[in-house]
């Protein structure tokens, strides 16, 4: 079988031409007896005619031609008559003359069209390979392997190499849930897919690798959304001999580097740098999305001695009163209230406290309790005009942060669709968040517990607060966010064994068989002369799904699962046989007989 091109590589340089195609029929029309079909692969569509005035056999064959028909076509190439030329194709300016055809195999009626958008996504699913064919899937996958063959390029000229690591490992459950893999050959123990290679690339580097990197495979078995899989790529890194700085300046090199040859569009370096206290303060979220403003203002000096107890209580537990003004939207419905409501009680709030200014007057439940001087800083502050709908937390720093970071976004979504706000998908707002805080307090631990994970470096000036005061100790520690997205994240690490040892066993307090069965050959490592290193985790499947525009990264994917963590097309996960079982040495309460 001989094709000369590919069904987008035509043109008019090419008219009169005798060419070879093969693709799947697109479309077909039939014009008084004279067949038109659009023959498509992946590279384009290429517009064929059957006349029978020139090729009366061939052009009887066409009339049995449908949706989704392999074939190869013969043919001469002829410029469009005036009139008919189609400016949106590429191939827009000719057409094939057929004088052959041949029937590569024939198609059953597709269950969707393939050149529609809205089709329902589990359909697509279940049909993927089929989904594939539609053009932004295949511009996906071809975007997708442009990137990546972009970071292998810009890597090895940064004198990286690129090592395999593996994926059987062990189970270190500090993070996300994990898969575990029973072992045929071990009765009784398991494996775990890594979350990531983050063990194993610190062991690079005290292997004396210096520059390391890889596209890598990782699995968390955790609730699924609209940029979470249970099996994903992330662009993995790590480098020794280096500070934060080294860091910074290689990746936004290669972001650089990949939106210019997959988009052409240049971005501009260095990008900004927030502090976590910054970011969190002003918009609440450790990935804030600067694009719009709705920036939140402190108010606890504001409502420390006043009359509205629910605030001067939050103030005297050491607490803080935050608020924004989500501008314009006093249009808010009642239903949508509750929805913000309901949004802050289900991540800890006690309810949401708001005050609309509509015909010049503050309509709240809660203005009867302001002073006059409690509604000037409150104007003054938050600049209230009339439209005006403000949004209120009284809690704890953290929690007041998050919980109106939250209703932040809510309430620039509804913004947007009221048309009074505009998130531009094509503003580019890369920067990094810096100096998180090493440790964090958890309700469902004891003691504290790592922020980001317990390799990551204490910034050196705050090493003597490590015992005194952890909680102000910041961690070496860094994300990459673009337009309200973590992008990725790492750290330098910690690469002396005696201060690894004492992370985890006086900070963390991790009792010393832990620390051993999981970790010890990670602090022993670092006693044979480690080197300093550090690295980072890029998400390959947001990045691409934010570089094409897509809202889900499962849109970027060519195979992937549900909201389930199912594979609808091929029946994944399935049960397994009693034979299998019992050869893993398992037993199930849920298959009859294992």
């Amino acid at each position: 079988m001989k094709r000369t091109h590919s069904c987008g590589g035509l043109r008019l340089a090419q008219a009169g031409h005798e060419v070879h195609l093969a693709g799947w029929v697109s479309g077909r029309r039939d014009h008084g007896g004279v067949i038109f079909i659009d023959l498509r692969d992946r590279e384009g569509v290429t517009q064929v005619v059957f006349n029978p005035a020139l090729a009366p056999e061939v052009s009887a064959l066409a009339h049995g031609l449908r949706s989704e028909f392999v074939v190869q076509v013969t043919g001469k190439v002829s410029p469009r008559p005036e009139g008919t030329k189609n400016a949106t194709l590429t191939t827009g300016e000719i057409e094939v003359l057929a004088s052959g055809m041949q029937v590569l195999n024939p198609s059953e009626t597709p269950p969707f069209p393939l050149d529609e958008e809205g089709v329902n996504e589990d359909l697509r699913l279940r049909y993927r390979y089929l989904d594939l064919r539609r053009p932004a899937m295949a511009e996906a996958l071809r975007a997708r392997h442009r990137a990546a063959l972009a970071i292998r390029h810009y890597m090895d000229q940064k004198g990286f190499y690129e090592i395999e690591t593996p994926v059987l490992f062990k189970s270190t459950p500090e993070g996300a849930r994990e898969y575990l893999v029973p072992s045929r050959l071990n009765p009784g123990k398991f494996y775990a897919l890594p979350q990531s290679p983050q063990q194993f690339k610190q062991l690079l580097m005290v292997g004396g690798t210096e520059k390391y990197f890889q596209i890598a495979r990782c699995f968390r078995d955790e609730d699924l959304r609209a940029d979470r899989q249970p099996e994903f790529t992330q662009i993995d890194i790590e480098m020794s001999f280096i500070g934060r700085e080294d860091i910074y300046a290689l990746i936004e090199g290669l972001v650089q580097r990949v939106w210019k040859e997959v988009k052409g569009v240049e971005i501009a370096l260095p990008f900004p740098r927030v502090t976590y206290r910054e970011a969190m303060e002003t918009y609440g979220t450790d990935k804030p999305d600067r694009r719009y403003g709705l920036k939140l203002a402190d108010l606890t000096e504001v409502f420390r001695n006043s009359s509205f107890k629910v605030f001067q209580s939050a103030v005297v537990a050491g607490g803080v009163v935050k608020a924004f003004n989500a501008k314009g939207l006093a249009v808010i419905t009642t239903g949508q209230i509750e929805d913000l409501t309901n949004l802050a009680k289900s991540h800890g709030a006690k309810g949401l406290a708001w005050i609309k200014v509509e015909n010049g007057e503050w309509k709240s439940p809660i203005v009867k309790f302001f002073s006059d001087a409690e509604k000037k800083a409150l104007t003054d502050k938050l600049g209230v005009e009339e439209g005006d709908l403000i949004l209120f937390g009284a809690d704890q720093w953290v929690a007041a942060c998050e919980v109106l970071g939250l209703v932040r976004i809510r309430c620039a979504d509804y913004l947007e669709k009221l048309g009074k706000l505009k998130k531009d998908p094509a503003q580019l707002d890369f920067h990094w968040v810096v100096d998180f805080p090493l440790l964090r307090k958890d309700p469902e631990h004891p003691n504290m517990v790592a922020s980001h994970h317990p390799f990551t470096a204490p910034v050196e000036e705050d090493l003597p607060l490590l015992e005194s005061q952890p909680e102000k100790v910041r961690g070496q520690h860094y994300d990459l966010v673009l337009n309200g997205v973590e992008l990725g994240g790492g750290s330098i690490r910690i690469h002396q064994g005696k201060l690894q040892d004492k992370i985890f066993r006086e900070i963390l307090k991790l009792p010393g068989d832990i620390v051993q069965s999981r970790f010890g050959y990670m602090v022993e490592a670092l006693q044979f002369g480690a080197p300093p290193h550090g690295g980072i985790a890029l998400g390959f499947d947001r990045l691409m799904a934010l570089l094409l525009g897509h809202e889900s990264i499962r849109d970027v994917i060519a195979f992937p699962k549900n909201a389930r963590g199912q594979d609808v097309m091929s029946g994944s996960p399935a049960e397994a046989t009693t034979r299998q079982l019992k050869e893993i040495h398992i037993k199930s309460e849920t298959i009859p007989g294992a």
